[in-house]
């Protein structure tokens, strides 16, 4: 370990701002869930334009992403982390100080676009600093307390939608992204990138992830496994609303706090599955807890008939907290491959599962052609399930994985 690595364990530098980094780009990532309704209604929508127009804006937002992940992390690998760091932070700032300003849904759609690319890169990239910098054995507990802590911009986006305007929410978000920016340049480069840089090898190449069988079938699982998390946030809390009245709750439901409280627990979750992994010596062993709670989650949250809008609240909660193996996923993602793609695979990863947002919802869509909205989201949760739990079981074990190795 370099002397480098030696204060950043000591300090927790890259965690505590790898932390905040990732507050900041899930606040942005998750307000147009929480502000949804008022902004399009803001805009002239009818309660049925906003709910296809909802759809159609957060998967634009979604294939923003998937794009943005595949720049970013090949810019990861040829130009280091910290590069990808300082300018997904400019572009999803100012592009969110744009969205304060649009005036149809048009310019919503493409400043929405612009802010996804932006933020593809942040999770990637601080992961992939962060388990380079921080010792074997504490970069599993290192990530979960990273994502943990920073999954809760969601929690912080929900109060700042409470008591500021649309508008302002937005303005605020490309604040917060600016001054991160002051705090990473004290951060620096990751040491195993810097001896990278004097070998002679391919940097950042994304096809040598899908051009060699073993590496492919490692980062197709690595993303079937991330599909549970976006099919909960992005359908059944997203439009939890929607679903409620298929439920007939009492009252309806706030998706705004719907979203708040699904955060809440996927930050616990997202903690604790850290320890558990440490716990049990197995990345694998932990995802595999956290799938069934999903599951059984999923079954609940269907069995809803006629009761709360704060029941929903709950299971809201409760799906949240099984979705913390996010944290763990991210690093099993990066651990899978070497450093001279462990950027381009860490920042595509995430953003592929965010990506596959828009299949998830054509899914759910297609299906109400011959179902039930409430049968549709049922169909379509058990599918993703079997292939979830089908590629979790395939999926290579990477707690006590050597990271300093490249592909060939």
């Amino acid at each position: 370990m370099t002397a480098v690595q030696k204060q950043y364990a000591l300090l927790s530098l890259p965690v505590i701002v790898g932390a905040l980094g990732y507050f900041v780009d899930i606040y942005d990532l998750l307000l147009f869930s929480i502000i949804r309704v008022k902004s399009l209604k803001s805009l002239g929508l009818s309660p049925a334009d906003i709910k296809d127009y909802g759809a159609l804006i957060i998967s634009v937002q979604m294939i923003g992403m998937l794009i943005g992940g595949i720049v970013w992390g090949i810019m990861g690998d040829k130009k280091g982390r910290l590069s990808v760091l300082f300018g997904s932070i400019i572009l999803y700032s100012l592009a969110n100080i744009a969205n304060g300003m649009v005036q149809n849904t048009f310019q919503y759609i493409v400043f929405r676009f612009i802010a996804g690319f932006g933020l593809a890169g942040e999770l990637g990239a601080g992961v992939t600093l962060v388990i380079e910098l921080v010792p074997k054995k504490r970069r599993g507990v290192a990530t979960s307390v990273m994502a943990g802590i920073g999954l809760t911009g969601a929690v912080g986006a929900y109060f700042i939608s409470k008591l500021f305007d649309w508008r302002t929410c937005y303005y605020i978000g490309g604040v917060l992204g600016f001054m991160l920016l002051l705090m990473r340049v004290k951060v620096f480069e990751s040491g195993m990138f810097n001896e990278l840089k004097k070998l002679d090898v391919k940097r950042g190449n994304f096809f040598m992830l899908i051009n060699n069988f073993n590496r492919f079938k490692k980062y197709m699982l690595s993303i079937l496994i991330g599909l549970p998390n976006w099919f909960v946030v992005g359908i059944l809390v997203t439009f939890s609303k929607e679903f409620g009245t298929e439920f007939k709750l009492a009252q309806p439901v706030d998706p705004s706090i719907a979203v708040m409280t699904t955060y809440v627990g996927v930050s616990i979750g997202g903690i604790l599955i850290g320890f558990i992994s440490q716990w049990l010596q197995s990345r694998k062993k932990a995802l595999l807890i956290f799938l069934v709670i999903n599951i059984i989650g999923g079954i609940i949250y269907f069995l809803q008939n006629g009761g709360s809008a704060v029941s929903m609240y709950w299971i809201c909660a409760l799906l949240g907290f099984s979705t913390g193996f996010w944290s763990i996923l991210v690093t099993i993602g990066a651990e899978q491959f070497g450093t001279n793609l462990r950027a381009t695979a860490a920042t595509t990863i995430p953003n592929m599962v965010r990506g596959s947002l828009p299949i998830i919802t054509l899914l759910f869509y297609t299906l109400q052609h011959r179902f039930t909205y409430v049968q549709s989201g049922m169909i379509t949760g058990v599918i993703i399930s079997v292939i979830t739990f089908a590629a979790a079981l395939m999926i290579e074990e990477t707690f006590h994985k050597d990271l300093d190795f490249h592909e060939l």
